[in-house]
């Protein structure tokens, strides 16, 4: 099991739409999350800013990723959901949420 963190600044003004949007998601959004392996997603909302936690239970995380991606469905989730975000001008290249290092663990 991976574990993985990730953080973007929400717009301030759109907080209570992104709420709602992740209030009633997509009933194919979630399919697709479950089938690519994610179990465990969670996003927290604190000043400004969206944590998103999740753990990857698969074999290849860069296929599921792929898969997800070209997913028509999931694409039009992220065409609503993106407008509401803002990345951080810190995040690696090719990524919208920046990737978290983990610096504990316990079970």
């Amino acid at each position: 099991m991976q574990r993985f963190g990730s953080v973007i600044q929400v717009n301030s003004e759109k907080l209570e739409e992104y709420k709602q949007i992740h209030a009633n998601v997509w009933p194919e959004i979630l399919l697709m999350i479950r089938a690519c392996n994610i179990r465990n997603y969670s996003i927290f909302q604190k000043d400004g800013y969206l944590f998103s936690y999740y753990e990857y239970a698969g074999l290849d995380y860069e296929a599921d990723m792929v898969k997800m991606a070209a997913d028509p469905m999931t694409q039009r989730w992220w065409a609503v959901c993106m407008p509401l975000q803002i990345p951080l001008e810190s995040r690696k290249s090719g990524e919208w949420w920046a990737s978290m290092e983990e610096v504990f663990h316990t079970e």
